[in-house]
């Protein structure tokens, strides 16, 4: 798997800087618009100007995502906006619009070209017509088998192919959805999901005079019928890898540094020869719905949880480290935890699964404490590892919802 890229969200700077930390040979981001996460943090353009000088300066790629559904009235700010791109010197932009797609090779024509999931390829002929029109990659469509892949590739050998590893899934074709608009008047197209398929949903009889809500139920195990399972393809990347995919994608702008931290550091160790079994395990301790493999061995039935929608992970997300010299750490405080306790290490080096325990604990003053109870606060205590900043903290649950 020598070559493969890896893929991760970056929701804003904070992430992409901690997504290279953790071992991401590339990320991708959107602008304040045209992206189908709008409610990301995302980057204005000064930041997004310093996210591609951090990455560039550590031989990271930075790819954009200008995936919207344009409408005839986008195409003047995204001509200007593209150019921006070329100029501020992104690796890739990523789209699904034809339209868009026109309008970069003529302002644009420097900028290499991603084809989006969004765009929902899912055979060798449209992926070469792709190519064609100047892309250099595309971004499979979920819905595909490994074989399927791997025909694609076998016909377009030049050109790249990148798919999801890791994630969640929208239960609609691709992305493809018009719940949210429906029901909220947000629309998934335009960056602006709810996530209306993740609600917990009642029904009403109108056979009935009481006019009681009755739960959706299936078999008695939850009302989740348009709650998708989470992808984990961590056990196959080496199958997705022969198959033609030269990019492994990790889904998420908007989920929490932890959960980056904990994925990226995962696939990475995978990725460079380590314990498959163990980094498999490893992807319990992040928040996630049950976990599928999806379409990749041609089964169809397999993605829907019926059983609850999410699990909070066996391991609580506590603290960033932020420096640590002369046997002293500096952290800044996301859960709260105590004095006396044991704290395990996240990290992309051989710390990773050490434990620390908390000593001499001191609040931002430096005064003594026993409960580090302030969200954000500065704490430090003695620490005989040589923890690093970006290193995270977390505490093991005792038991796992």
């Amino acid at each position: 798997m020598n070559g493969c890229e890896l893929l991760a969200p970056a929701g804003n700077l904070q992430k992409l800087k901690l997504a290279v930390y953790f071992g991401a040979d590339a990320v991708y981001l959107g602008g304040k618009a045209f992206s189908l996460r709008s409610f990301a943090d995302n980057f204005t353009r000064e930041e997004l100007s310093e996210a591609l000088t951090y990455a560039h300066g550590r031989g990271k790629k930075v790819y954009v995502t200008v995936n919207v559904f344009a409408k005839n009235d986008d195409f003047g700010a995204l001509g200007e906006y593209l150019c921006f791109l070329e100029d501020a010197g992104a690796d890739a932009v990523i789209l699904s619009d034809l339209g868009v797609l026109r309008l970069c090779r003529r302002v644009a024509p420097r900028l290499a070209v991603h084809i989006s999931t969004q765009a929902n390829t899912l055979n060798a002929e449209a992926a070469a017509m792709w190519q064609e029109l100047g892309a250099r990659r595309v971004v499979l469509a979920r819905e595909l088998s490994l074989s399927e892949i791997a025909r694609i590739h076998a016909e377009n050998p030049t050109l790249e192919l990148e798919a999801f590893v890791h994630g969640a899934m929208c239960i609609s074709y691709s992305g493809r959805c018009l719940l949210s608009d429906y029901l909220d008047g947000r629309s998934s197209n335009r960056g602006a999901c709810v996530q209306a398929c993740r609600w917990n949903y009642r029904i009403q009889s109108a056979e009935r005079e009481s006019g009681e809500w009755l739960d959706l139920e299936e078999d008695e195990r939850g009302s989740y019928l348009l709650n998708s399972k989470d992808l984990n393809m961590s056990g196959y990347l080496r199958e997705m890898a022969e198959a033609g995919i030269c990019s492994f994608k990790i889904e998420g702008r908007m989920k929490s540094e932890y959960y980056l931290a904990t994925v990226i550091n995962a696939y990475r160790r995978i990725l460079n020869g380590g314990d498959r079994k163990a980094m498999q395990g490893e992807l319990s301790c992040a928040a996630h719905r049950e976990y599928t493999t999806a379409y990749a061995f041609g089964r169809r039935g397999d993605t829907v949880s019926y059983e609850n929608s999410q699990t909070r992970g066996s391991c609580e997300y506590i603290a960033n480290v932020l420096s640590c010299s002369d046997r002293r750490v500096t952290v800044e405080m996301r859960n709260r935890f105590f004095e006396g306790e044991t704290l395990e290490v996240l990290s992309p080096g051989e710390m990773f699964g050490k434990e620390v325990r908390v000593a001499d604990l001191r609040d931002g003053a430096d005064e003594r404490c026993t409960d580090a109870l302030k969200v954000q606060e500065h704490y430090s205590f003695s620490c005989e590892l040589p923890l690093r900043a970006g290193d995270l903290l977390r505490r093991r649950r005792k038991e796992t919802i």
